[in-house]
């Protein structure tokens, strides 16, 4: 396998054009109504000129209540639909598998952001989130989210966009679910692993039966987030329950492919165990620290069948051009504001990589 190959998405029969994957990235360029900015549709858009296969837009919640951070764009109201139908148009042009990332913050959705309590699984806190304490969602609440979430892959769907995936990691709300820490629920969207899934499970089936079977939908989880509950073993369990549901892609957010699992040296990677668990049918996308040809070669080598990349994404937008070349070893941080700039980041966005240590260099 190479990530230059074509990628048959057997479900649909869509075909992707190689294996890159341009993994969401928050980068606070929309306005406050949630409606994107020319500054977000020009980032994605050069980044699916570059020839990555599925790009996907940064995190877009799915309520007007639910933002984790200035800037964000929304997927909550049809007055969002405009942009959001440009943009998708743009990113057809280009050949690109157009993914809408949906998420809700829950207990990461700041009151200073929202003006109400923020809400979660169970009554939670978060240093950072305002010291405010989450209220616990009730059963007609949970339901109503749900709707929220299909709601927003309609609107996605009405704009054109191939497809939605489904932010399940990094602590956002459909991760404090899945945590046990997080989600200490006695009721039906509690308890065991198939209770805390059950959330994401309702949301998923609401999906396919709203928008029709040629719509995408991946999933994206975290491996592991001890602070709120998320272990392997669960994490593995929940990739083989979701691979027999009508999805397209699993997404792992390793933040770091190359990383020891349980410190042992001859441990298998995080990708390989994911691997081993979901059935070949469904491709398998694994993200974090890839940099270089020879990084990517080896997530395809230990079972991904795409390879999901971010900051080198921001500072080389043609990536997949060049990543057939085994020898390929582009730029690392930091770089200049020029650079950034030159490659279509708002000076907004500079500004947002400012807090990324090493990232930026130069300018104020």
């Amino acid at each position: 396998m190479n990530i230059t190959d074509s990628l048959l998405l057997s479900r649909t029969g869509k075909v992707l054009k190689n294996r890159t994957v341009l993994a969401a990235m928050t980068n606070k360029q929309s306005h406050d109504d949630g409606i994107l900015s020319e500054d977000e549709k020009k980032w994605l858009i050069r980044r699916a000129m570059g020839e990555f296969a599925i790009t996907t837009t940064a995190a877009t919640n799915v309520t007007e209540h639910g933002r984790g951070w200035v800037g964000e764009m929304g997927v909550w109201g049809d007055h969002q639909i405009p942009e959001l139908t440009n943009l998708a148009r743009e990113l057809k042009k280009t050949g690109t598998v157009s993914l809408a990332q949906l998420f809700h913050g829950g207990m990461r959705a700041p009151q200073s952001i929202n003006g109400i309590q923020p809400i979660s699984a169970s009554i939670n806190t978060e240093p950072g989130m305002d010291g405010v304490y989450t209220r616990s969602l009730d059963n007609t609440e949970v339901i109503e989210m749900i709707q929220s979430f299909t709601d927003a892959a309609i609107r996605c769907q009405k704009a054109g966009f191939d497809g939605v995936e489904l932010h399940g990691a990094h602590s956002y709300l459909i991760c404090q679910f899945l945590g046990i820490v997080t989600n200490r629920r006695q009721d039906e969207w509690g308890g065991d692993l198939q209770g805390r899934s059950k959330f994401l499970r309702e949301i998923i089936t609401s999906i396919r039966k709203a928008t029709g079977p040629e719509f995408l939908i991946a999933v994206r989880i975290s491996p592991i987030i001890e602070k709120i509950g998320i272990y392997l073993q669960d994490s593995l369990t929940l990739a083989n329950i979701l691979s027999k549901m009508e999805i397209d892609m699993i997404h792992i957010s390793c933040w770091d492919v190359f990383q020891e699992v349980d410190g042992e040296k001859d441990s298998k990677s995080l990708t390989r165990r994911f691997r081993e668990v979901i059935p070949s049918n469904i491709p398998l996308i694994s993200t974090g620290a890839v940099w270089n040809a020879k990084d990517a070669q080896y997530v395809l080598e230990e079972g991904a069948d795409l390879v999901g990349v971010a900051r080198v994404g921001i500072a080389h937008p043609d990536w997949p051009m060049h990543i057939g070349d085994i020898s390929y070893s582009p730029q690392r941080p930091p770089f200049s504001e020029q650079h950034l700039l030159n490659v279509d980041l708002s000076p907004v966005f500079v500004d947002y990589m400012r807090g990324w240590k090493d990232f930026v260099i130069g300018g104020k």
